[in-house]
C-alpha cells in the first residue's frame, strides 16, 4: 500500500521560509514523478512543481522563483522549499506521486493528506 506523508507546514510570518517534506512508502520511489500541489481557501488545487528522471524539475505557471522542489531517493522523500513567503501562499500543500511525467492532478494516483501552510501578514 502506498503512503505519502507530508510534514513541515505551519504558521509563518510573511517573508519567512518553510521546507515541506513528503515521505513515500509502498512504491519504487525513484521511478515515480513526485509533485507538489496546493489549494488555497476557496480556490481549486493548483500545480506547484514536479521532479522526475525525465526532465528534472518543472514548476507551475503561477509559481515564481521562490519555490524549489527537490528529492532524496535514498530517503524516499521529496521536498518543497519556499522562501519569501507571502499571505497568498496560504493553503494546504499536497504531495503526489505518478508513474507518468504529467503535471495534471488527475494523472497522479497517489496523494498525501496535505499539510497546512498559513502565512500571516
Amino acid at each position: 500500500q502506498v503512503h505519502l506523508v507530508e510534514s513541515g507546514g505551519g504558521l509563518v510570518q510573511a517573508g519567512g521560509s518553510l521546507r515541506l517534506s513528503c515521505a513515500a512508502s509502498g512504491l519504487s520511489f525513484p521511478n515515480y514523478s513526485a509533485a507538489w500541489f496546493r489549494q488555497a481557501p476557496g480556490k481549486e488545487r493548483e500545480f506547484v512543481g514536479v521532479v522526475n528522471r525525465a526532465y528534472g524539475t518543472r514548476y507551475g505557471d503561477s509559481v515564481d522563483g521562490r519555490f524549489t522542489i527537490s528529492r532524496d531517493n535514498a530517503k524516499n522523500t521529496v521536498y518543497l522549499e519556499v522562501n519569501g513567503l507571502k499571505p497568498e501562499d496560504t493553503g494546504v500543500y499536497y504531495c503526489a506521486a505518478s508513474a507518468t511525467t504529467s503535471t495534471l492532478a488527475d494523472h497522479f494516483p497517489f496523494w498525501g493528506q496535505g499539510t497546512q501552510v498559513t502565512v500571516s501578514s
